[in-house]
């Protein structure tokens, strides 16, 4: 068999995307996992706790099942089944990368399920995870962690993507607001233009361009470099509440942003800006509020079980 024996287990961090001016781009790694244990098993068996607990499809149409098997796939192995256990702390639907880690965390549950790994290098892994998710910057900073500019070209012979790691300082961390009522990532891409003024690409740019430094020790910087004009303000007919939060912390001097595709708020703290426990009393009723590590460690094992 190809396969090791027992159980293996990783941990895969929440993500948040675009940063404000970092669209389709910009992710990073936050201090919060979800944790997948898997072996090889007769049939597919699927159990959850946490997030999604009753709610999520069991069997062969669970993301992580689908993940697994997808690199399974890739290295030109099947199994009979696999019997999977999730424990989930993201937030489903909020912008915070629930997918993403569902998809990353099942093909490293894949590859660390087989004896040879070889065929599913981390670049491998970046590669499949795009195709099953269909953007690259969540996925990425799932895998790689660390804060990750990342992005794809369409080619003759395929798709290839690109991520590239650039230093965040550890003086800068986030707090996020998780509202209540999710928004679909779908919904939300629909309502954006096909196109924007060349006025406003150009701000974000420079925008965009600002975050890569004011993360990496020019925190001062980070309410200019946070100002966003592709996405934002036009989801946010979808998410009339988290807009709402976003521009009044701005308003504040708070850089803060939607996290991904919403609703969650982010905002980010560091020395000279408002502190977290500030940042914390701001959460509305009925929503909740964490304070998270930025940008930390990707997908990782957590043990190494014998080979059959």
């Amino acid at each position: 068999m190809p396969f090791v024996d027992g159980e293996v287990t990783v941990e895969v961090p929440a993500t948040s995307a675009n940063l404000g001016p970092g669209f389709d781009t910009f992710g990073v790694a936050l201090g919060h996992d979800d944790t997948l244990t898997a072996s090889i098993a007769d049939a597919v068996e699927v159990t959850v706790e946490g997030e999604g607990e009753g709610r999520l499809p069991m069997g062969e149409r669970h993301l992580v099942v689908r993940s697994i098997l997808a690199a399974f796939t890739r290295a030109g192995v099947e199994a009979p089944g696999v019997r999977l256990h999730c424990v989930n702390r993201i937030p489903h639907s909020r912008g915070m990368g629930s997918s993403s880690a569902a998809i990353v965390g099942g093909l490293a549950l894949g590859r660390a399920l087989l004896v040879d790994r070889e065929p599913l290098s981390d670049p491998v892994l970046l590669e499949l995870a795009n195709e099953l998710e269909g953007h690259p910057d969540n996925v990425a900073a799932a895998i790689f962690g660390g804060f990750i500019i990342s992005g794809q070209v369409r080619r003759s012979e395929g798709v290839h993507v690109w991520a590239l790691p650039s230093p965040v300082s550890p003086d800068v961390s986030a707090v996020v607001f998780v509202p209540p009522t999710a928004v679909s990532t779908k919904i939300a891409r629909g309502l954006l233009p096909e196109s924007v003024p060349h006025a406003d690409a150009a701000a974000n740019s420079g925008r965009a361009a600002l975050l890569v430094a004011a993360l990496n020790g020019a925190p001062e910087y980070l309410h200019r470099a946070t100002e966003d004009f592709l996405h934002q303000s036009y989801r946010s007919s979808a998410m009339p509440d988290s807009y709402a939060l976003m521009q009044r912390l701005r308003a504040d001097g708070v850089p803060a942003v939607i996290s991904g595709a919403g609703p969650t708020v982010l905002a980010f703290t560091a020395p000279g800006l408002r502190d977290a426990d500030a940042l914390v009393a701001e959460c509305p009723a009925g929503w909740r509020v964490l304070h998270l590590a930025l940008g930390g460690e990707g997908v990782r094992e957590q043990n190494t079980p014998t080979t059959s």
